[in-house]
């Protein structure tokens, strides 16, 4: 899940950067943070079973294990601005990227499950400081005529740590023999998946020390030598670095700092474009689209599949998600936003639908028969494909343009906010409610797909085409 930030336009909007290779290098730098973020939420997958086998827990506790993670998520991404304001931005990567090599060598090795859950916290917590200073540093170091292409990086990146995770479990559990517990150099195959993201994790340490500095921090620290060095070397030594450093002080002097006060309506009430973004947030949880990503491996199996099967499935999920991003990166401005959650709502609804009826059959063996399983598989990837394609990547183009300038940055954290309560109770509810009846937890999926699409039909305006300044 990332969020959108949002600078003053920039006096050299015209202008082109001189090396716009390096540009590219540091916006991809950047968004490893956005890598480690896809890949630690969804690492998890390969190694459920085994957690639950090795300590000997029940779907509940399973459940928060998983889950507390966002406890992290939550607290780093409230966190993370504040942190990248006082001490700046590379150096919060660097603590980022710290906490993820620090859960990483943690998970592997733990002494006990609720050592495990500590861990988890502590991978959650950098997270979350990812899915924030990435989108933002991004913003504040891309030249105006390259910010949109840019600013995507933190959500392929996202994307792609999901896919890799996913494919270099499939790898490990190869060298395994298929066994999540077999033993490879004297570890469990599950601690070397948890462990493996040390090395992802040092090279964005190490990346964050070929790249320069936000340029809007410098200034906000009195360096405006090195901004102006900065700026010239990511937009262009052509343009007036006096103007330009002028028009960033200008422009964060008027900023509005938004208090959770200006979203009150009323003494107990948001105002109700604040609900209206909360409601996306929780829409766009609710369908159950983690199942997918912490929970996909675990429940192939839990109908037959092979262990093998099974990761592989969750790869090829990923890739599918990657696929549905990039169609949503090149359609959303073209066909705007509300037309693509609408065909998303729809196509996820039916998907949802279908898997509802699949895993109503009766298992065979411990196997849903041939047809019901087929079903099953191709619709859970029509399920993430029309996630992808729309409401994984449009509600956060939404929560970036729809909130008017005075309320934005407070009315972003609360939805924000949000959307991580339903990502955990979604996460934390899930092995018990597939216990209790598997058809049943995707009917309940369908029916939010369903309502999210008289909700935007009733309470979600089209942004595509209006300024910023023009919304609310």
């Amino acid at each position: 899940m990332t969020s959108t930030a949002q600078v003053p336009p920039s006096g050299g909007r015209a202008a082109q950067p001189d090396h716009l290779g390096h540009v590219v290098f540091i916006t991809a730098a950047a968004a490893m943070g956005g890598f480690l973020f896809g890949y630690d939420s969804s690492v998890i997958n390969g190694v459920v079973q085994a957690i639950r086998s090795k300590y000997d827990i029940g779907a509940a506790a399973l459940a928060q294990v998983i889950a507390i993670a966002l406890i992290g998520c939550a607290i780093g991404a409230a966190t993370a601005g504040r942190i990248a304001d006082r001490i700046g931005r590379i150096r919060c990567m660097r603590i980022s990227a710290g906490l993820f090599t620090i859960s990483a060598v943690g998970s592997a090795l733990p002494f006990d499950i609720y050592d495990l859950a500590v861990w988890r916290i502590i991978g959650g917590f950098a997270i979350g400081m990812a899915s924030v200073i990435g989108p933002a540093y991004i913003a504040e170091v891309s030249p105006a005529a390259y910010r949109g292409r840019l600013g995507s990086f933190q959500q392929a990146a996202i994307v792609i740590g999901i896919a890799v995770s996913q494919l270099v479990n499939f790898a490990i559990l190869e060298l395994a023999d298929g066994d999540q517990r077999g033993d490879l150099l004297g570890l469990e195959a599950w601690q070397w998946m948890l462990g493996v993201m040390v090395v992802p994790a040092l090279l964005y340490g190490l990346l964050t020390f070929a790249i320069p500095e936000s340029p809007r921090f410098l200034i906000s620290v009195g360096r405006e030598d090195r901004a102006k060095e900065v700026l010239a070397e990511v937009e262009s030594k052509d343009i007036d670095l006096d103007a330009r450093v002028a028009e960033i002080e200008l422009a964060m002097r008027r900023e509005h700092k938004s208090t959770f006060k200006d979203l009150l309506g009323g003494r107990f009430s948001f105002l109700p474009i604040v609900w209206v973004g909360i409601g996306l947030s929780l829409f766009q949880q609710l369908v159950g689209i983690n199942v997918a990503f912490y929970y996909s491996a675990t429940l192939w199996q839990s109908v037959g599949i092979n262990p093998s099967s099974s990761f592989f499935y969750s790869f090829t999920t990923s890739i599918v998600n990657i696929i549905g991003t990039v169609i949503a990166m090149v359609l959303v401005d073209r066909v705007g936003r509300r037309p693509l959650v609408l065909v998303g709502s729809t196509g996820m609804a039916i998907a949802l639908a279908f898997e509802a009826w699949a895993f109503s059959a009766p298992l065979v063996h411990g196997k849903l028969p041939s047809t019901e399983g087929t079903v099953a598989l191709v619709a859970a990837h029509v399920f993430v494909l029309f996630f992808a394609l729309s409401w994984g990547v449009v509600v956060w183009v939404f929560l970036g343009e729809m909130f008017p300038n005075t309320i934005r940055a407070a009315a972003l954290g609360v939805a924000a906010a949000a959307q991580w309560i339903a990502n955990w109770a979604i996460t934390a509810s899930f092995p018990s409610l597939s216990e209790w009846n598997l058809s049943g937890t995707y009917i309940i999926y369908t029916c939010f797909a369903v309502l999210s699409i008289p909700f935007v039909l009733l309470f979600v305006k089209e942004t595509k085409g209006k300024t910023l300044e023009q919304m609310g």
